[in-house]
């Protein structure tokens, strides 16, 4: 009996057919797998100057048509994710040509940005939708502006900054004290860059000349007594007015090594509102609280609280060795809704209280754009609530993300009054300088209420200004107040602060006063005598103290010229200069763009992390965009 081969048996060319059906599918499927696992490669390379092969600190490098982007190191190198397939990367750098680069099948790739004049010519202002990240150095010298650098904002732009109105110089004789709170704050240095690197002049308000100057490391000792800080003094001619004087004051706060510092109970609080759906928001965000969890130890513990139009716990306290765990919350993380900030902050704080460290470090890190709109709102009420759940020792610390709707004001002023610091997150590098590099003093507190008062002596001081801390004035009464709130110490942190004095015997069109009619005010005679120009005090507390401890401080004037002074002092002097040419003060009015870099250049020093040569490059090519107009 013959079987019907159409019932049982399958035609041979069916057969045939069928097998390479099957093939085809067992071969795509493992193309698809091996495709999976090699659709990422890095490419890696360096960015020179086409004019003297150095190389360029803080190129954008991205991947065309994509959010994925880096910017280069100190040394001009990078790396960069691109898909295997390849794709285009562009480099951008304001002041030099831009390059689009075509991937292939490299996997170094090596880069040199020519001087681009008619991008200096043309680089006015834009909208927030220009460019990105662009920084420059251009080779060209410069010559003083001709004209005012306008800024013009956006139309829906919403930032808001608080109001400054510059120190101006006071009488010695009649009003010889100054007091102020410390800043070890400097958000406004990367705002300000991310202004400048947009092609934009930043607001005057946006430019706080103390936290320009604290944006950077200074070389000076570490304290070796009872106290948690060393006290660095130091007076040369002021380099924008060779009339005057120019008074440096440091502080060293002790380095502590991470292994050494004590057990953390950190709660992250992190706005996950609709405004922070954003590539330079959120995304931004995550990697750089990624980056914080490496450096935690199995001791550390952390919680995670996100807001949006309701506050939720997502994150229970969590060992610093769970590191996966942690960074999984954070990849689930998503933004929509409103914005109950008021409701996130309580919540965070009482998590912090809850779990708290005693003699360890316990600390809430809020991360938002600052976009409060839902219950506690107002600058007033935020201010309220903070004030009374920082009682118990928790520490805040604030990290402002974005552009556009950033709300500076208020982050300044939680920041003020939460026993915290605050920064501001413009690109991954940043992150990197503020939760990995500056880890220990961005985040446990050596020193709080740290408070300084200077007394000069009308003898040798006609007149003084404190260049800077607007902000943080406080009434010559609040410095033996302990119950008055000043700025914080952290771990290795230094603070610097400036005055410009007016020697007696030495007339300037920046202070005339008539003498008094119905009083005379008479210097002591010892006063005449003595060799201090200033007794500079410091007052502060333990973390975890409410007594104050003094530091009395005299200083002299050794009349050192200004090519002696230390590269400390040149430095902040440059830095200062550039605030009040940017803030279009009166008082240095003569001094040049050419003339900061200048004297920048002199006091670079080491420059490990490259911080001082990206200012550099930064002033040259903004001193080149105003002299070009």
């Amino acid at each position: 009996m013959e079987l019907d081969s159409r019932s049982h048996l399958m035609p041979v060319n069916q057969t045939n057919t069928s097998m390479k059906t099957q093939f085809m599918l067992m071969s795509a499927f493992l193309f698809a797998s091996l495709g999976f696992q090699v659709q990422e490669r890095m490419i890696t390379g360096t960015v020179t100057s086409a004019d003297d092969g150095s190389p360029l600190p803080g190129v954008n490098v991205m991947l065309k048509g994509t959010a994925t982007g880096t910017v280069t190191d100190a040394k001009g190198t990078y790396s960069i994710k691109v898909p295997a397939s390849g794709g285009i990367l562009v480099f951008s750098f304001i002041g030099l040509q831009t390059q689009e680069i075509k991937v292939g099948s490299r996997s170094i790739i090596d880069v040199a940005l020519s001087q681009d004049a008619s991008q200096l010519n043309e680089v006015v202002v834009m909208g927030y939708a220009g460019r990105v990240y662009k920084r420059s150095k251009v080779a060209a010298e410069y010559a003083a502006p001709t004209v005012a650098y306008d800024y013009q904002k956006p139309d829906w732009n919403t930032e808001e900054y608080d109001g400054i109105n510059e120190n101006i110089f006071h009488d010695a004789l009649r009003n010889p004290l100054s007091t102020f709170s410390i800043d070890v704050d400097a958000a406004s240095y990367s705002n300000m860059r991310r202004f400048l690197n947009n092609g934009q002049r930043p607001p005057k308000d946006a430019v706080r000349i103390e936290e320009l100057v604290n944006y950077f490391d200074y070389d000076y000792a570490q304290p070796k007594g009872e106290h948690p800080f060393n006290i660095i003094t130091e007076i040369s001619s002021a380099p924008w007015n060779s009339k005057h004087k120019l008074v440096h004051i440091g502080l060293q706060g002790k380095r502590i090594e991470t292994e050494n510092l004590p057990p953390s109970n950190l709660v992250f609080l992190i706005d996950v509102s609709g405004s922070m759906d954003e590539p330079n928001k959120l995304p931004l965000l995550k990697s750089s609280f990624k980056m914080l969890v490496n450096e935690l130890r199995p001791q550390d513990h952390v919680a995670i609280v996100v807001y949006a139009g309701a506050a939720g716990l997502v994150l229970e306290p969590t060992s610093g060795a769970d590191k996966k765990k942690i960074i999984d919350a954070l990849d689930r993380l998503e933004a929509g809704g409103s914005t109950a900030g008021g409701a996130g902050i309580k919540l965070a704080y009482a998590v912090a209280h809850k779990h708290f460290k005693k003699e360890g470090n316990n600390r809430v890190i809020l991360a938002t754009d600052g976009d409060f709109n839902i219950g506690e709102s107002s600058n007033a009420a935020m201010e309220q609530l903070i004030e009374k759940e920082k009682q118990g020792g928790v520490f805040l610390t604030l990290l402002g993300f974005g552009m556009g709707n950033y709300k500076d004001s208020k982050m300044k002023t939680l920041s003020m009054k939460g026993n915290g610091n605050y920064a501001y997150i413009d690109n991954i590098t940043e992150a990197k300088k503020v939760l990995v590099n500056e880890f220990g003093g961005t985040l446990f507190t050596i020193a709080k209420d740290v408070k300084l008062q200077v007394e000069f002596n009308p003898a040798k001081v006609k007149a003084y200004r404190l260049i800077g801390y607007e902000n943080r004035l406080l009434k010559n009464e609040d410095f033996n107040n302990d119950k008055k709130d000043a700025g914080d110490l952290g771990s290795g942190h230094t603070v610097t602060a400036l005055y410009e004095i007016i020697p007696v015997g030495v007339e300037s069109e920046f202070f005339t006063i008539d003498p008094l009619k119905y009083q005379t005010t008479k210097i002591d005679p010892s006063a005449t005598k003595l060799k201090e120009l200033m007794t500079v005090k410091f007052r502060y507390k333990h973390p975890e103290s409410e007594t104050s401890k003094l530091i009395v401080h005299p200083m002299m004037d050794n009349q050192v010229t200004l090519n002696q002074t230390s590269d400390n002092f040149r430095w902040s002097a440059s830095v200062a200069a550039f605030g009040m040419l940017l803030r279009e003060s009166e008082y240095v009015k003569a001094y040049t763009y050419d003339e900061v870099v200048a004297l920048a250049e002199s006091a670079r020093g080491m420059d490990k992390e490259g911080y001082r040569i990206e200012f550099i490059n930064m002033v040259k090519s903004f001193g080149g965009v105003v002299a070009k107009r």
